[in-house]
């Protein structure tokens, strides 16, 4: 595959900066997953996923340059927001599984809690283990008090994952299904959910 130049590393002290503010970004282990700083040499998975079956219900299809410029922005939410994009691996090494996320992106009213995996990796139970370390870390370190998951109504096993996550149904919006998620214990006061939002 030939690269475009804007997704090619190159060495040098800008590459070195980007490296030294990527490992100021939290790493998050599970059993079987670490959850890192996303790369620029994560971009072909990120990729895979956008520009394949999944494409349609995040919001496309999307070109490979389209699939960068999500890429950019959901990683830019670290530096305005400070929370964002994980790339998800396996925790003993190996290829890029997918990505999950801690968003805020034009029409959310909340933090949203999102999980991607390249094809080879879903029904491993990766997406759940991913999303809970996330939950937890947005609620024990980054004081939120809800976030919000989009699921299309054809994906059964994001329904699944955010069930198993205690996540509840709150409402339907642009052929999304919204779900809040909120910490153990809290009291259960109503999500007002006014957006317009594509489906994860």
């Amino acid at each position: 595959m030939i690269r475009a130049p804007h997704e090619i590393p190159v060495p040098g002290p800008a590459a070195d900066f980007a490296a030294a503010l990527s490992a100021q970004l939290p790493v998050i282990e599970t059993t079987r997953l670490r959850l890192r700083a996303p790369l620029l040499t994560d971009f072909d998975a990120w990729a895979e996923i956008f520009c394949g079956p999944a494409g349609p219900h995040l919001g496309g299809p999307f070109t490979r340059d389209e699939a960068f410029a999500e890429f950019a922005t959901t990683i830019g939410t670290w530096l305005l927001r400070g929370h964002g994009l994980w790339t998800v691996e396996p925790k003993a090494g190996g290829e890029v599984l997918g990505f999950a996320l801690v968003g805020f992106e034009p029409g959310d009213q909340e933090p949203e809690l999102g999980y991607l995996l390249r094809p080879a990796a879903e029904g491993q139970g990766y997406a759940t283990e991913a999303a809970l370390a996330l939950r937890d870390h947005a609620f024990s370190r980054l004081g939120m008090q809800h976030l919000l998951s989009y699921i299309h109504p054809e994906n059964a096993g994001s329904v699944r994952v955010v069930q198993r996550l205690g996540a509840t149904r709150a409402a339907d919006h642009d052929d999304a299904q919204v779900w809040v998620h909120r910490p153990a214990g809290s009291a259960q006061h109503p999500v007002t959910v006014q957006m317009s939002k594509r489906g994860d």
